[in-house]
């Protein structure tokens, strides 16, 4: 074997390794672009400062299916709520991905305009219990 093609070899395996450490699955060209990623059972990153007025979309990196819902108790008193699936509730999203509904697809995106200032916490309601949540801080 030719040493350049070994260790191009290697080189692209440890790579391929080390990638798979971040939680994040890179799929390819096909991967949209967005703000914050959903690995397996984590939001990456997982605290994401934006402005009031910011769009921030979420993109499923993973190849698994998941949520981004608002705890309703963790948004700011006058913020709107959000849920992929568009529910206006934390109960009608979680009865909702009872009956397979809500749900962002592998390679698909969710997105939410924050027009309020505060901490919005946020979760996947399939990996919850895993420890999938996160933090959108909004500054003026």
């Amino acid at each position: 074997m030719n040493r350049r093609a070994f260790l191009a070899g290697v080189v692209g395996s440890a790579s391929a390794t080390l990638a798979g450490c971040t939680g994040i699955l890179n799929t390819g060209s096909n991967t949209p672009d967005g703000d914050i990623g959903m690995g397996s059972v984590s939001f990456n990153p997982q605290e994401y400062e934006a402005k009031v007025g910011e769009t921030v979309v979420w993109v499923n990196t993973d190849m698994r299916n998941h949520s981004v819902t608002a705890y309703e108790a963790g948004i700011p008193e006058d913020a709107e709520y959000f849920a992929s699936g568009g529910f206006d509730t934390e109960e009608a999203a979680r009865d909702a991905w009872r009956n397979g509904n809500g749900t962002i697809n592998p390679n698909t995106t969710f997105e939410h305009t924050f027009e309020v200032p505060g901490e919005y916490a946020y979760f996947c309601i399939p990996h919850e219990t895993g420890g999938m949540s996160g933090t959108v801080v909004v500054t003026e």
